[in-house]
C-alpha cells in the first residue's frame, strides 16, 4: 500500500498532519506532498518515507502565478508515485477538490478529503462535517475514513524523530525558550512586549533563551538584549526542536515552533491570537493560552492585526508570562 498524504502550507500544519501520517504508515509507504514553508517539519516526521516540494497557488502565501508547466509538472510527480489512495488534508477555511482535480488527472484511484462542497467524482470517500475538534484529530478523521488507524501503543500525540544531541555552550540547563516570531504578525506578541518579558522571567530566576530563524535575527537580538541568549539564525528547524527538548517551557505565538514544542514534550505558553479558533489551532499537548480569544480580530484569519494596539494579545502583561511559566513547570 502506497499513501499520498497531501498537506501544502505551513512547518506547523506539517506537524499537526503527523499521527494521521503515522496511521497511513502503518499500513505501508507514504509519500508526503507539501509546500516549501512544510518542508522542514516534513523531514522530522515519522512514517514518511518520500517528500514531494510544490509551490501551491491557492495555498501559499504569497501566491505564485498559475502556470500550465507547473500544474503540469505536479500532475506528472503524482503520476509517477503510483499512490494506491491519498488524503487530502486541509485546514476548515480551505477547499480540498482545487488539488483532487490534479490527483485525478494524475491517476489517483481513491482520493479522501473533508469538503463542505459537492465534490463530484473528484472524491471517492468525503467527509462531510467539520467538528471544532484539534486539527490533528481533525487530520486524522480523514485517515480513518480512508482505512487506516494508529497503531499499537501510538497514543495519536504529536511526535517528530528523535532531536540531535546539541553543543552549544549557551544552553546550560535550566533554560526557557522564548521565540518571538512569526509568519504572520498577528498570531504573535509585539517585539517590545517579547523584550519586557525576557526582562521579567529573568528577574525571576529564569535563564532565557531567544529562538528565531535567520530573517529573524533582528527581532531576537531586540527580544533578548541583555537579559537573554540569543540563538536567532543559528540552528536548524531539526536543531531548533533540540532546543526546545531541553527547555523546561517555552513561550511562542501561535507559529510552527508550539507545536514543534509539543512534538518534543515540553510545555508551552502560548500567546495565542484569535484570529484563528483556538480550540482547532492551540498545542496539542500541554499549554497555558495567553490572550483576548474573544477580541474584534476573532476568526477573522488576518495575518496583520486589525485593531489598533494588537490588544488581544498586547493587553497581556510580562507577569502573567512568569506566572504560567511557573505553572507549567512547578
Amino acid at each position: 500500500m502506497r499513501t499520498l498524504v497531501a498537506r501544502l502550507d505551513s512547518d506547523g500544519d506539517v506537524l499537526l498532519a503527523g499521527p494521521a501520517i503515522r496511521a497511513a504508515a502503518a499500513s505501508g509507504e507514504v509519500v508526503l506532498l507539501c509546500g516549501p514553508g512544510g518542508v522542514r517539519a516534513a523531514e522530522l516526521l515519522p512514517g514518511v518515507n518520500r517528500i514531494i516540494e510544490w509551490e501551491c497557488p491557492w495555498i501559499v502565501n504569497p501566491a505564485p502565478e498559475v502556470r500550465p508547466i507547473d500544474i503540469e509538472a505536479v500532475v506528472a510527480l503524482v503520476h509517477g508515485v503510483r499512490a494506491d489512495v491519498a488524503l487530502v488534508l486541509t485546514s476548515f477555511h480551505q477547499s480540498p477538490l482545487p488539488l483532487a482535480l490534479l490527483l485525478r488527472l494524475a491517476g489517483v484511484p481513491k482520493i479522501v478529503a473533508r469538503s463542505i462542497d459537492y465534490p463530484g467524482s473528484l472524491l471517492d470517500v468525503r467527509l462531510t462535517g467539520d467538528p471544532d475538534v484539534p486539527e490533528a484529530e481533525r487530520a486524522l478523521e480523514v485517515a480513518r475514513a480512508a482505512g487506516f488507524e494508529l497503531p499499537p501503543g501510538d497514543d495519536g500525540r504529536l511526535a517528530v524523530l528523535d532531536p540531535p544531541e546539541l553543543e552549544l555552550a549557551e544552553l546550560s540547563h535550566p533554560y526557557v525558550v522564548v521565540h518571538p516570531g512569526a509568519t504572520a504578525p498577528a498570531r504573535t506578541w509585539s517585539p517590545d512586549r517579547w523584550a519586557k518579558a525576557v526582562v521579567a522571567l529573568n528577574a525571576a530566576g529564569h535563564r532565557v533563551v531567544v529562538t528565531g530563524g535567520p530573517a529573524e535575527a533582528g527581532l531576537t537580538a531586540h527580544v533578548a538584549g541583555a537579559c537573554g541568549t540569543d540563538l536567532g539564525g543559528r540552528t536548524t528547524f531539526r536543531e531548533l526542536s533540540g532546543v526546545l527538548a531541553g527547555a523546561e517551557a517555552v513561550v511562542v505565538g501561535n507559529t510552527g515552533p508550539a507545536h514543534l514544542a509539543v512534538a518534543v514534550g515540553t510545555p508551552v505558553v502560548s500567546l495565542f491570537a484569535p484570529v484563528v479558533p483556538a480550540a482547532r489551532w492551540a498545542p496539542h499537548g500541554e499549554h497555558v493560552l495567553l490572550g483576548d480569544q474573544h477580541a474584534r480580530c476573532r476568526n477573522s484569519r488576518a495575518r496583520e492585526c486589525p485593531t489598533p494596539g494588537h490588544p488581544c494579545l498586547d493587553l497581556v502583561e510580562p507577569a502573567e508570562v512568569v506566572a504560567a511559566v511557573a505553572e507549567v513547570t512547578r
